[in-house]
């Protein structure tokens, strides 16, 4: 059993965490609405996940780096933090792009 894999993905997320409160772009914005929206899109993709499951479209990939818990059948632990992830990442990316998409408008005028 080895948790690289979680451990890699407990970082990532972590740095996003520290990229959104620098620039205050998805938490530190608004912490309610953003949980909201992240605990939403966790929700949907392990619905995604455990019917593609079920349909016999998705299988868990066996490797080194991944602990070997399943918190279903064929569903790794670390994939809903993967999911966190990929969300965060995804809310972290919106409002960033925004941001430096409207400061580099203002610095063509």
């Amino acid at each position: 059993m080895n948790s690289g894999y979680l451990l890699v993905l407990l970082v990532a997320i972590a740095c996003m965490a520290l990229i959104d409160r620098r620039y205050r772009l998805f938490f530190w914005r608004d912490a309610r609405r953003a949980g909201l929206v992240l605990a939403i899109g966790l929700l949907f993709f392990l619905t995604w996940d455990l019917l593609g499951i079920r349909l016999g479209i998705f299988f868990r990939g066996d490797t080194e780096l991944m602990t070997g818990i399943l918190i279903a059948p064929e569903l790794p632990l670390e994939e809903p933090f993967f999911l966190i992830f990929l969300c965060y990442l995804t809310m972290v990316l919106i409002p960033g792009s925004e941001r430096i998409l409207s400061r580099r408008e203002g610095h063509r005028r």
